[in-house]
């Protein structure tokens, strides 16, 4: 008789690009270590997906980035570069996201949000609450709303460990 296998967790993970990119440039001055990351949040993991939330600005260093994201294992999502009357700029995906981590939450056991944003915190409650969906948030502890601390079963800081080194 044999032993069966070990079930593993099921996991998704949501990277809000840019909100990882401007905490870690403005607090380390330094850039998030995408690989480290991904073999963290993979090991002894089942991985059902994993989405990458960006900007698409059209340029060369951008698409290459990209190109990074999705040898990693990421899809990708682009949203483009809104420039506003008064010539501000905006390019949110926080409904997308809320989107896909609430589908998401109905076939894993575990989200990972990668975000400082407090306005998830309502959506881990409820993926918790609606289908028992455990939940850890990866953020820039300076930058990362309290709220969305409290709602997270689990809070990593990113911090050195998490960062690719200086140039």
């Amino acid at each position: 008789m044999s032993a069966s296998p070990p079930v593993l967790e099921r996991v998704s993970i949501f990277v809000d690009v840019q909100n990882v990119y401007y905490t870690c440039r403005q607090i380390y001055g330094r850039n998030f270590d995408y690989n480290r990351f991904w073999a963290q949040v993979t090991e002894n993991r089942e991985l059902v997906e994993a989405v990458a939330y960006a900007t698409d600005r059209g340029d060369a260093r951008q698409m290459q980035f990209q190109a990074i994201l999705h040898a990693i294992g990421f899809t990708v999502k682009l949203r483009p570069v809104l420039k506003r009357l008064d010539g501000t700029t905006k390019a949110d995906w926080d409904v997308g996201i809320t989107l896909d981590v609430y589908e998401a939450a109905q076939e894993c056991d575990r989200v990972v949000l990668v975000t400082g944003d407090g306005d998830f915190d309502v959506l881990l409650a409820r993926i918790r609450q609606r289908f028992g969906t455990q939940s850890d948030v990866y953020g820039v502890p300076a930058l990362t709303s309290q709220l969305l601390v409290k709602a997270a079963d689990v809070f990593v800081a990113i911090d050195e460990a998490l960062l690719l080194p200086s140039k």
